[in-house]
């Protein structure tokens, strides 16, 4: 999992105290699994703290993990560095754009996987990108486009002849996909 150094914890457990409220930190990743992921601590007070979140007992702090984001934060290292400006706190979480995943990983982790490792570069010699919007219940993978493949004439094609087909032969558990994108923009449409 995790690792926040000793340095580390004693800089959060020194912002701690100057909190009346907080228990510890609460850790997550925001849009796990893309390009765009973010690792970041928060201040966990009474109310943030959920059933299901992963509970962890560090030396000198308490942190609670979003459990989607736990398999996103392995080999993850938070640090602190001592500078002339008082200090920075730094966190590497090198599986937060891509994790490892299996087969019991959630689905939604291995769509990403295949739209951001096998789709996207393809995609992306035309200026496009494919983005997982959500799976729905009846386990239709809703995506969206964007960059030269919104708007573009060709968009249906690659839908069911790339995207569609690349996931279904890997994810045959699901039932198909559907595009939420609005193509009346066409003004960086590739065709």
């Amino acid at each position: 999992m995790i690792t926040i150094t000793e340095a580390a914890q004693d800089y959060l457990a020194e912002l701690l105290e100057k909190q009346e409220d907080a228990l510890g930190v609460r850790v997550f990743i925001n849009q796990p699994g893309t390009p765009r992921a973010e690792t970041c601590i928060a201040y966990c007070r009474e109310g943030d703290v959920r059933e299901e979140d992963v509970e962890h007992q560090f030396d000198k702090l308490k942190a609670w993990f979003e459990p989607r984001s736990v398999p996103f934060l392995e080999d993850a290292l938070v640090d602190f560095a001592k500078d002339r400006m008082g200090g920075q706190l730094t966190i590497k979480a090198p599986n937060a754009k891509m994790p490892r995943v299996g087969d019991d990983s959630p689905i939604e982790d291995r769509i990403n996987y295949i739209l951001y490792n096998e789709i996207n570069p393809s995609l992306a010699a035309h200026g496009g990108e494919v983005s997982l919007v959500e799976v729905t219940g009846d386990n239709y993978a809703v995506l969206q486009f964007g960059g030269g493949c919104q708007g573009c004439s060709a968009v249906d094609i690659t839908l069911k002849n790339g995207v569609e087909r690349s996931l279904m032969d890997q994810l045959p558990q699901l039932a198909g996909v559907r595009d939420v994108t609005d193509h009346t923009d066409r003004s960086q449409a590739y065709y």
